[in-house]
């Protein structure tokens, strides 16, 4: 396998020789050909004048200079370059000034030959930590950052979604559209998350010991934080969206689905009997109008059966569960109209197919979704409380 450790750099000459020569030590113990890809934003102190002396005499270093547009854009850019110049099978996200210590890549490189799609070294598992000498605004600004990225975004399964060390899969990269995501600041650390967890990705969390830099300055401004912070209400509100159209499509389901069922029961049928045959046909409405509206850009490239058969298989999860909370309705309120038991039987029918429909039925991985149903997220070890 070859691995490129993608390196952004502005104004990181105190630090780039240091980083190459402690990286370059444990490249012994990685059994895997790596390479060094650093992408520099022009950097007046000359890091990249060091890069290319360095380059004589080192075959596995490799330089991209640009014009200085941000943390996110230098990664898109780093990205592009290893998948497509150098043929990367892996890409790793590090910063130049061992905030990242060199001595974790071989323990991440590791976990994706385990099977990892991703590997985020997190300072947010239990035995990963932050500097302890960090005042207040900084720890309040990292802690916030990734509450924001867990509770707002929805990206509650990582427990650290803002961290810059990481090692993902060229598969899966290729499978996103990065240019897409337009996040030039640090917020591409949870477009690019984000993503990944669209695609089902295999998530692993090692812990890792972030520490300050000691030489340089630190890059993140004011500009950074309200990226992110409009970055996270977006992914929100899209994903909002498309729960909300699948709200509404289910509510003309229940119409069907309670009209169906007076029918039913009007014309002699069983109301046990009558409530399944009513799912099933407000399944049959609800995949034609989810597939045009909800999710219809998620898999245009499969077809109207196949997804169909597979919206009908799932369903028979939600079918269960509706039909369970109808037969306990009805023996716990025997009293109440069946109409009623149905229409309360619905609820958490639509939680159920909710998620199915979007992990599984339309889901960007058809493959790894029928493996896993739901998002995989190995964590190596529990979150700290």
């Amino acid at each position: 396998m070859r691995i490129a450790i993608i390196i952004p750099t502005y104004n990181e000459a105190d630090n780039i020789s240091l980083l190459l020569d402690a990286l370059h030590r444990q490249f012994s113990c990685i059994p895997h050909e790596m390479h060094v890809l650093v992408v520099d934003d022009n950097s007046p102190d000359g890091t990249a004048d060091i890069i290319r002396a360095r380059q004589r005499n080192t075959p596995w270093l490799h330089l991209l200079t640009g014009r200085k547009e941000g943390l996110g854009a230098a990664y898109i850019r780093g990205m592009a370059h290893s998948l497509d110049v150098l043929g990367a099978d892996a890409v790793m996200e590090m910063d130049a000034d061992f905030s990242h210590d060199p001595a974790d890549v071989p323990r991440m490189i590791a976990a994706l030959d385990a099977g990892a799609d991703m590997v985020i070294g997190s300072r947010y598992v239990r035995g990963g930590s932050i500097p302890e000498d960090w005042g207040l605004h900084r720890k309040l600004n990292s802690k916030f950052g990734n509450i924001a990225a867990r509770l707002i975004a929805g990206m509650h399964q990582v427990a650290d979604c803002t961290a810059g060390f990481r090692a993902i899969r060229a598969s899966m990269l290729r499978q996103i559209d990065l240019p897409s995501l337009n996040a030039r600041g640090y917020v591409f650390q949870i477009a690019l998350l984000h993503e990944m967890l669209a695609q089902d990705a295999r998530i692993t969390e090692i812990p890792v010991k972030f520490t300050d830099r000691t030489r340089g300055e630190t890059k993140l401004g004011l500009a950074d934080i309200a990226e992110f912070l409009l970055r996270v209400w977006a992914i929100r509100l899209r994903s909002m969206r498309t729960f909300l159209f699948f709200c509404l499509v289910g509510a003309t389901g229940v119409a069907v689905n309670l009209a169906v069922f007076s029918a039913l029961v009007a014309g002699g049928i069983a109301p046990l009997l009558a409530s399944p045959l009513a799912v099933e046909v407000a399944i049959l409405w609800n995949f034609l109008l989810n597939n045009r509206l909800t999710f219809g850009k998620a898999e245009s490239g499969r077809s109207a059966f196949g997804k169909l058969l597979r919206f009908n298989l799932a369903s028979l999860a939600g079918l269960g569960v509706h039909w369970a909370t109808f037969w306990a309705i009805t023996r716990l309120f025997p009293t109440l109209p069946p109409l009623m038991a149905q229409a309360l039987a619905i609820a958490p029918s639509t939680v159920t197919n909710y998620v199915l429909y979007s992990r599984w039925v339309f889901s960007t991985n058809r493959l790894r979704s029928k493996l896993s149903g739901i998002i995989r997220l190995a964590t190596a070890t529990r979150p700290m409380d």
